[in-house]
Order: C-alpha cells, then sequence, then structure tokens
C-alpha cells in the first residue's frame, strides 16, 4: 500500500518523512541524516541489554523486618482500616464467573498501566493483542464480535491446569465441534484474561494433535505465548521448529513485540536486524515497535529510523504519529510536535479524539491554554452531543485548564443517560477541580443505576481521596469495596499507596506494598515503587531509595530511566556521594541522560568535599 501512494505521489510521502526526520535531526543534534548512513546505523544495531538480566549492583541492601498489625476478630487492623490479609487480592485464576467480561477482568488487574512515565496511548498499544499495533494473530474479524464465553472456551477453563490436553481429548472425542472459528474465540478469551499458561497448552494440542492446519500466523501465536510464559530464549528456539515455507516477517514481529513489551533492547535490535538480514518486508508494524523502544530509552535513534522508513517506502501510521507527538511533546518540544501534526495532515492522516486529547495536555502542562482550549473546542465540534464519545476526553481536560463551568456544561449533557466511561471522568474532572463532594455524587449515582461496579469505578474515587489528603475517607471506601465482593488488584494497591503516602503515613505504605509484593502472584504496578521511590528520594532517605530500587529489578521493573533519576536524587538531598553510580549504570547497560548527567556532577562536588577532609 506504501508503494502505490508513493507512485501515485511521491513528492508528497517524501516531503513527510523529511519533514518528519528533520524535526528530529535538529533536536538531538543529527546534523546529516543521509540515507546512506542511516541504513548502516540502523542495520548495525547494538545497545542496552534486557532490564530483566541485567547484572544487579546493590549496595548494602538487606531486608527489613516490618511490622505486621494486629487485627481485630472482624479482620480490620489497629488502626481501624481492614488488614491486607483480609482483603481479597488477585492470585493466579483458574476459574471466573460467565459474568465478568475479559476487558474489564484486565483492567482490575492493572493491565497496561505498569508504567507511569509512559503515557496511555503507548501503554495501551505496546504488545500484541493491543488495537492500533496489533499483528492480529487470530485473521478472523467475525470472531471479534463474538460472545467469548462459548462451550469451548468453557471447557479450557475450567479444566486443571496440568489436565487441558486430557480433557480436550474427552470434549472432542464427545463429537464436539472444533472449527477454526471456535479455536481463535477461545484464544483471545484466553488472552484477554491474561491467562497464557491455558492459552499455550491449548496450542500446543491443536498443533501436536493436528486440529488445526496451522498458517503462519498460527505459528507467530504460539511462539508469542512461549515468549510471555518462557521467555524470550525458548520462544526464539521455537523458530526453528516452524516450517521454513511459513518463517515469514510474522514470526519475527511476533518475537520483536515480544522483546519490546519486555525492554530487551539489544535483543529486539537485533530482531529487527535478523528480519532485514533474510531480505524480508519490513512493516509499519515493526517500524512501530522499535519507535516504541527508542520513545523510552534512545530518542536520538528515532530520526535515523525515520529516514530508513522513507528508503524503504514505509508510510507511517496513525499510531506512528502518535508517538512521535509525545515523543517531542516530552522533550519540552511544541513546536516539534506542531510540525509533526502538520506533517501528518499532509500526509492524508486525520488525528483521532485521542491524539488530539494527547495534543490538548501537553499544551496544558506546557502552560498554552489558550491553544489547548483551541484544540478542545475543535474535538467538541459544532455540537458535542452529536460528538458524544469525546465527553469522557474533554471532561479531565478542561478540569485540567480550571474550566469548571465548561466541565458543568458537558456534564450535563451527559448526566441524564450517562456511560460508565463518562462518569468515571466526570469523577476525575471534580477531583481536579478539587469538588469532592460532586466526585462522591457521581460514584453514588453510578452505584444506584448499575448493580455491580468493578474495582477501576472505586478506584476512580479513591484516587480523588488520595490526591486531597482524605485518609479515613479512602479507608471507608477501600472497606465498602471488599465487603462489595470487588476483586482487590494491583490498581486497588495502588491507589491505596497512594493515599498513605499522600497523607504522610509512607512507612504504612511501604509496609503495605511489601505485604502485597509477596502475598499476591500478579505483580503490584511499578507506578506503586515509584510512587515510594520519589518520597524516600525527597527525604534524602538512601537506605530506603536502594531497597524500593533493589526490589524493582528483583520483579524486573528495571532498565528504565526514572528510577535512576530518582535513586540519584535520594544521594543528592542527603547531600553524599553516590560512588561507582556511573558503573552501575553501564553494568545495567543504561546511558546517562541529560539530567543525570547534572545530578552526577553535583554530586562530584560532594565526593570532592569528602576527600578535601580526609588532607
Amino acid at each position: 500500500m506504501s508503494a502505490l501512494r508513493r507512485a501515485a505521489n511521491p513528492s508528497r510521502l517524501q516531503i513527510t518523512h523529511h519533514v518528519i526526520a528533520r524535526a528530529f535531526c535538529s533536536k538531538f543534534g543529527i546534523t546529516n541524516c543521509s540515507l546512506s548512513d542511516t541504513c548502516e546505523k540502523s542495520l548495525q544495531m547494538g545497545g542496552h541489554v534486557s532490564c530483566g538480566h541485567s547484572v544487579i549492583y546493590f549496595l548494602g541492601v538487606r531486608n527489613l523486618c516490618l511490622q505486621s498489625r494486629t487485627s481485630n476478630s472482624n479482620g480490620e487492623a489497629a488502626d481501624g482500616f481492614l488488614d491486607v490479609d483480609e482483603l481479597p487480592v488477585c492470585h493466579k485464576v483458574d476459574r471466573l464467573p460467565d459474568d465478568v467480561d475479559d476487558e474489564e477482568y484486565a483492567d482490575e488487574q492493572g493491565i497496561s498501566r505498569d508504567e507511569a512515565e509512559v503515557s496511555k496511548t503507548e501503554a495501551a498499544n505496546s504488545s500484541l493483542g493491543s488495537s492500533e499495533t496489533e499483528k492480529d494473530l487470530y485473521h478472523s474479524d467475525e470472531v471479534r464480535g463474538k460472545n467469548h464465553t462459548t462451550p469451548l472456551f468453557k471447557v479450557i477453563m475450567e479444566a486443571p491446569w496440568q489436565s487441558v490436553s486430557s480433557v480436550l481429548n474427552k470434549w472432542v472425542e464427545g463429537g464436539n465441534h472444533l472449527g477454526r472459528d471456535e479455536v481463535m474465540t477461545a484464544l483471545r478469551s484466553l488472552r484477554r484474561r491474561r491467562l497464557y499458561g491455558k492459552a499455550l497448552q491449548f496450542v500446543e494440542w491443536l498443533e501436536i494433535n493436528k486440529r488445526l492446519n496451522f498458517v503462519e500466523r498460527d505459528y507467530a501465536c504460539h511462539l508469542d505465548l512461549i515468549a510471555k510464559v518462557h521467555g524470550l530464549q525458548k520462544a526464539e528456539k521455537y523458530i526453528d521448529r516452524v516450517p521454513e515455507s511459513f518463517r515469514s516477517e510474522v514470526i519475527y514481529e511476533a518475537l520483536l513485540a515480544n522483546c519490546v513489551s519486555t525492554s530487551n533492547y539489544k535483543k529486539a535490535e537485533e530482531v529487527f536486524k535478523k528480519i532485514t538480514d533474510l531480505a524480508l518486508p519490513i512493516s509499519i508494524f515493526s517500524c512501530n515497535q522499535l519507535l516504541l523502544l527508542y520513545k523510552r530509552f534512545s530518542r536520538n535513534k528515532i530520526a535515523d529510523l525515520l529516514v530508513m522508513m522513507e528508503k524503504e517506502n514505509i508510510k507511517p501510521s496513525l499510531f506512528t504519529y502518535k508517538l512521535l507527538i509525545d515523543t517531542k511533546a516530552r522533550a519540552n518540544d511544541i513546536t516539534g510536535m506542531e510540525q509533526i501534526m502538520e506533517a501528518m495532515k499532509t500526509d492524508g492522516v486525520e488525528p483521532d479524539l485521542v491524539t488530539q486529547a494527547m495534543v490538548a495536555n501537553h499544551y496544558i502542562v506546557g502552560g498554552l491554554n489558550g491553544k489547548a482550549e483551541a484544540t478542545l473546542k475543535e474535538m467538541e465540534g459544532e455540537d458535542v452531543i452529536e460528538n458524544r464519545k469525546a465527553c469522557k476526553l474533554l471532561l479531565p481536560l478542561y478540569a485540567s485548564l480550571g474550566k469548571a463551568d465548561e466541565v458543568e456544561r458537558i456534564w450535563k449533557w451527559c448526566e441524564s443517560d450517562p456511560s460508565l466511561d463518562e462518569c468515571l471522568a466526570a469523577i476525575e474532572a471534580w477531583g481536579k477541580l478539587g469538588r469532592v463532594e460532586d466526585a462522591e455524587s457521581v460514584f453514588e449515582s453510578m452505584l444506584r443505576t448499575w448493580k455491580k461496579l468493578l474495582s477501576k469505578h472505586y478506584n476512580s474515587l479513591l484516587n480523588v481521596y488520595a490526591n486531597h489528603k482524605l485518609l479515613s475517607k479512602g479507608k471507608e471506601l477501600a472497606k465498602r469495596m471488599s465487603d462489595n465482593g470487588c476483586r482487590i488488584g494491583p490498581s486497588t494497591w495502588d491507589a491505596l499507596i497512594k493515599l498513605y503516602v499522600k497523607a504522610g503515613e509512607l512507612e504504612k505504605a511501604d509496609s503495605i506494598l511489601q505485604k502485597v509484593a509477596q502475598q499476591n502472584q500478579v505483580r503490584p504496578l511499578y507506578s506503586s515503587y515509584i510512587t515510594l521511590l520519589d518520597q524516600y528520594a525527597k527525604r534524602g532517605d538512601i537506605y530506603n531509595s536502594e531497597k524500593i530500587f533493589h526490589r524493582l529489578k528483583q520483579i524486573e521493573y528495571s532498565g528504565r530511566m526514572q528510577q535512576y533519576q530518582l535513586l540519584l536524587e535520594a544521594y543528592v538531598n542527603a547531600k553524599a556521594p553516590a560512588y561507582g553510580f556511573r558503573e552501575r549504570m553501564k553494568a545495567d547497560n543504561m546511558f546517562p541522560s541529560k539530567q543525570i548527567l547534572a545530578q552526577l556532577a553535583a554530586l562530584d562536588a560532594f565526593k570532592k568535599t569528602h576527600i578535601s577532609e580526609l588532607d
């Protein structure tokens, strides 16, 4: 498609690529983005190593003996809050009620919310199985709208983990139909619930018993599940088992996506190079995966990748532009962001509401309220009632601008018959405006309208309480969640930890996180640890900052610059030298950012002072 468009109008695409590439070249000091240089740089890639396998260089960290709270007979702790042991937590799930929606379950488990420094757009599209970047491994459009609780899906869900194959054998022997649509529907449902282990057993059973004529996307799906369950090394070895005629770019794209989702920088670039070495087509999906990687870890490589895309006639997608817009804005280059928006329109790609909302948010962060408001009016269109889907985005953005009258105006249109998403947006908006009672009113209205609310609905109000340091109200709401049988997952724990931290009870928040991490098989969110690390750093508490930093590495939340910056901040605030910190970063295959270099320069002054005292 991109080649045809270039042939029809080659100059337009070429101009678009050059505008984007020049924007990045100028920002990151790249003065000569020649095609020959770019190809060599892009195809001879090297750099960071997997965040989950870096060498741990840790100074004097020991486990803390945190005192557990005493509980009364009702399960309440001495402070009146329900004890962690008594709250229903999310363990590995064999079976779920039929009325639990897949996407809602995934949201309750904190899926796609692990990275506080990653935009919502990126987080929602960072792996196979997401919307815009998805290489659809199920290739059946009819499957998407079907009921997920099919007989086959129920059989797999109810099967014990160790007996999936035998249960499936009996099911087929009973004369039950096993067509491609049934298989893909079951697989999609298992993956959406993050039951990758059972999904893998199902796919292996299909392949071994030849119950399905495997094509390239079936092999790619199998590889993807192996990577998620057993890791990248075994997934890569599986490629040797794939018939050579089916080793297309789709297979390697599945591996590439898993490298990126696990932040394995070096392996991701190796896989991309493998695609080019095998002369397989380079798709926009592969390029977007590298953009995700470079956006997090190596923004100076983005310009090279864009020029390589131009040479290979790879047309940017809407998601490509979203990534580039967000990257420029996060580098405080609003002019560059606007240039990319113009290039996007020149290329005939219209920004969707999410893109416009992202741009408006960056304007607000940059203090350009006039431009932000103009963008919001553009999102509204001539009649917001006709453009109802924009309301859930507009409410919190107008609140960020401090426009209480605009929030009232839009909520008035929604209030008579709101959707759950609009209610959540309204709670967030009223919370931003400090109108806690209005947020509570929306929540109580939700309880009256819908029979049962999910954890994420309680979490929206819990976050409002946390932001306004309303500890007692937050505890009461958490107990209410438990009493109403809500599943307490990582997102709820994240909100509770923030609640305690903002109320000044940092040690209590730390003890909750440690206990939750020990008791649950679903790991806490990255942001939960960062909330604690940020507070310890502000205190100049090196010991506890190192402790949290070490925990992040233990559970493979590493390879992110933010945690290094916060750890260094602890040393700066303690006015203590961080001996060997550059070596630690080098051992972890991390390269200092400008902010970290500035922090290290400040710490060098402390080092000289300490040495001078010895003279």
